[in-house]
């Protein structure tokens, strides 16, 4: 029945591109790690385009990078240079993933969508987790910041997981996401430019 349905192999490809995306935003080298596991041993296919990927190499690489950057977020001040660094970085890698999910589209939309869908998700994210860590080392001089770091780490490990088992649900995570990013992000922006404009 759902053979019959128009566009279902693009419309799933954008779910689990979106769902990927959306855990680069958490961190930027698991969610590519576990794509790379994935594609290594079969259980999902992989663009031809992209099947550096599945390759041993990329494997191992991403792996050395997801334990590096797991670690490196419970390390003060290291953190906040990561955060510094991690906006545009996961725009990249949002991007890519998101990309790497469709075969036949063109590449002007592919990477057209990958950007706009993949790299907005992620940069979304990923600016809203390093303002919650800003937030967190100005409220508890960084005594919460693992408690972050381990949040983010847990969400890529989910979403990474959810985009490839269960996309559809993945993709309604993402948005739910990024709205309370939205949210919550223009509450705490509104706080502290009040708070930096009260008179002394």
């Amino acid at each position: 029945m759902l053979d019959h349905i128009p566009y279902l192999s693009y419309i799933l490809s954008a779910f689990i591109g979106i769902g990927l995306a959306a855990a680069t935003g958490f961190r930027v080298f698991l969610p590519m790690f576990a794509v790379s596991l994935a594609s290594y041993f079969h259980w999902i296919p992989m663009n031809e385009h992209f099947e550096w990927l599945s390759g041993l190499p990329a494997l191992i690489t991403t792996g050395i990078a997801t334990i590096a950057e797991i670690l490196a977020y419970y390390i003060p001040f290291v953190d906040h240079l990561l955060d510094t660094i991690s906006v545009p970085l996961a725009t990249v890698a949002g991007s890519v993933l998101f990309a790497s999910q469709f075969a036949d589209l063109g590449t002007f939309p592919q990477w057209g969508l990958a950007l706009i869908a993949g790299g907005g998700t992620a940069a979304t994210i990923s600016s809203g987790f390093a303002g919650i860590r800003a937030a967190s080392t100005a409220t508890t001089g960084g005594l919460g910041n693992s408690v972050v770091g381990t949040t983010e780490t847990a969400g890529a490990g989910i979403m990474s997981v959810l985009a490839m088992a269960a996309p559809v649900i993945a993709a309604l995570f993402a948005v739910i996401l990024i709205i309370l990013v939205v949210i919550f992000g223009r509450k705490i922006w509104r706080k502290f430019r009040k708070k930096n404009v009260e008179p002394l």
